[in-house]
């Protein structure tokens, strides 16, 4: 599967110099929020379906004749959003099951 948000390949991953005691690997930088991470990754779906919009509109009304262009763009903006549905489906889950837990 793609990864048009960067989850997988964007230095989302583990960083095993955290785990290391202070001094040993690299200096710790400051973490995003989760928040942080999620309103960059609706920013750039954004962007992604805005990109599509504009490659459509562009070859509809003739300033763009690269058919091949339009639909990677179109694509892309697919990926995204499906990506983010399917994480907000995954918190939904999360969620329900919170709520399932009794105290």
């Amino acid at each position: 599967m793609a990864d048009p948000l960067g989850f997988i390949s964007g230095g989302g991953g583990v960083d095993a110099s955290r785990f290391l005691p202070k001094g040993q690997g690299k200096e710790a930088a400051p973490e995003k929020s989760f928040k942080d991470v999620l309103t960059e990754s609706l920013d750039q779906a954004n962007k992604a379906q805005q990109e599509a919009t504009r490659a459509v509109e562009d070859l509809a009304t003739g300033q763009r004749n690269d058919l091949e262009g339009v639909i990677l763009a179109t694509n892309k903006a697919d990926d995204a959003f499906r990506m983010l549905q399917a994480l907000r489906n995954k918190m939904m889950d999360a969620y329900d099951e919170i709520k399932q837990i009794r105290t």
